[in-house]
Parts: C-alpha cells; structure tokens; sequence
C-alpha cells in the first residue's frame, strides 16, 4: 500500500500545506474574490445598531454548491487534500516546491497565532 511507503514526515508536510491552502481559499482576504460570486451578502442590524454581514451560499446551481463547499472549512479541506496529494504523487518539482511553501507559511501562521494568545492579543 502507498501510505506506508510515505514517511511521517513527508506526510505532515504535506497537512501542513493542506491546512495552509485550505484557510487560504476559505478565509484569506486575498482570495474575497474568488470566493465572492458564491455569496450573498446578508446586513442584519443588532439592538444596539452595530451591523453585521454575514455571508451565505446563493440559492441554487453550480454558485451554491461552491457556496456551501467553500462556507465549510473540513468540505474544502478535504478537496485541497485530494488535491495537495495528487501533486505530490505527480512527482513534479514545481509541486514539491509549492507544497513546501505551504507548509512553511502553515508552520508560521501556526507560531503567530500562539505567540498571540501567549501575549494576549
């Protein structure tokens, strides 16, 4: 079987990047447009008159299937798993070197946010 001829380490690195790419598409800033034509922005005013958006899937089609994929982190995670490892198993080096840039920015996003709860912000 595959699995057991792939070392843990090879196998972490590439949930690293999984992890990575999967908060990318799911909730970076940098990727609000593609995920922007699968929502519908809905404003709902608090008692206190704040305002809040809140995001949902359209209502039918192809659009809501994304919307509803890319509104679940473990549903996307899961494609970008797929995904993360045929590139692997492709053996290409391009791909190597992407997954490995995942994986790094995996392991910082992971530092800054402990250093944040260690520090309080």
């Amino acid at each position: 079987m595959i699995v057991q001829e792939i070392p843990f380490a090879t196998i972490l690195i590439l949930g690293l990047a999984s992890f990575r790419l999967t908060r990318l598409i799911v909730y970076d800033k940098i990727t609000e447009f593609l995920r922007s034509p699968f929502f519908n922005e809905v404003e709902e005013t608090n008692e206190d008159g704040t305002k809040d958006i809140f995001l949902l899937p359209k209502e039918k089609g192809l659009r809501k299937w994304v919307g509803e994929l890319l509104s679940c982190f473990w549903c996307t995670g899961i494609w970008v798993s797929m995904g993360i490892t045929l590139l692997f198993l492709t053996g290409v080096k391009t791909g190597d070197f992407i997954i490995l840039i995942l994986a790094v920015a995996a392991i910082g996003s992971i530092i800054e946010v402990l250093i944040s709860k260690w520090i309080g912000n």
